[in-house]
């Protein structure tokens, strides 16, 4: 059985990984990129619907899911994630598409939104920061709800020897916080998902590397990239109950970054696209069709 209802799995040999991806519909192309602790298992609610209109390619991260897990910190920037990406994409055919990401799929986006400007007709953010402002400005109430950026960029084997006794409690304790959400609010079949990859040590490592590698690596990258602008049409979603809505004016945070931009808030914590999922839907899908 699909990842994704309806979908079709694939994995597909691009930029030295193993990119696992489902595929659907036809239409404009639209690439999802999920976030952390999860996989491509998280847009369940979402990536049908799209696919009545669009062709939507949902992939796994390297380092997440069923994709390919390397070794090193410096292999997890965001700059690699997306020409991982870019490379799928093209693969595929498919040389510009609309661009959707989740948490560190919405950072891999607006990296990839700034490597490969051509290749991206759209760019939808959902519920981040930007990487740069959360560490350089970093406050008391952001370092309190998201302690797991530190934790989990500690030298190996510490974080990973913690959450190796007992990867359920560390990681459904994530999608519990950051905002109002129960553990029952997401799919059976999404969680079974996520449960089989982040039990596997190689993924628990991979995922602390790619924090690692936003402090080790992305920093310096975005600090250098501070002047430039995105120029696509952008989709900024934030959940009005998660922990980037108290602590930010997530809008006003991307103001600076994003030329032409429209945003909203919708119900919800950080997962807002699993737990109102159909809110989300229908926002995305009146931005996409109104391009």
């Amino acid at each position: 059985m699909s990842v994704l209802p309806g979908f079709t799995d694939a994995v597909a040999e691009v930029n030295g990984q193993s990119i696992a991806y489902s595929v659907a519909g036809s239409g404009p192309p639209v690439l999802l990129l999920h976030g952390f602790p999860q996989n491509r298992g998280m847009w369940r609610r979402i990536a049908p619907g799209l696919a009545q209109t669009f062709t939507v390619i949902a992939a796994d991260l390297r380092g997440y899911g069923q994709s390919s897990k390397p070794g090193d910190v410096a292999s997890y920037s965001f700059r690699e994630m997306a020409n991982d990406q870019i490379a799928l994409m093209r693969s595929l055919g498919h040389a510009q598409f609309h661009l959707v990401g989740h948490d560190r799929g919405a950072r891999t986006s607006h990296r990839m939104a700034l490597d490969h400007a051509d290749a991206v007709s759209s760019l939808t953010l959902m519920d981040i920061a930007p990487t740069h402002l959360l560490l350089n400005d970093l406050s008391q109430q952001v370092a309190k709800a998201y302690y797991h950026w530190f934790f989990l960029a500690q030298p190996a084997p510490f974080p990973e020897t913690f959450i190796g006794h007992d990867p359920d409690f560390y990681f459904e304790s994530s999608l519990t916080g950051w905002g109002s959400a129960r553990i029952e609010d997401f799919e059976a079949e999404a969680l079974a998902s996520y449960r089989e990859c982040w039990r596997q040590p190689e993924t628990i490592t991979a995922m602390c590397n790619d924090y690692r590698a936003a402090i080790e690596v992305d920093f310096a990258l975005d600090a250098a990239d501070l002047g430039r602008k995105v120029a696509c049409p952008a989709l900024v979603l934030f959940g009005s109950d998660g922990a980037m809505a108290r602590a930010y004016d997530v809008p006003a945070t991307w103001a600076d970054r994003l030329s032409n931009m429209k945003a909203k808030a919708l119900p919800g914590g950080h997962f807002f696209p699993e737990t109102a999922a159909e809110e989300t839907l229908e926002t995305l899908k009146a931005f996409l069709q109104s391009l």
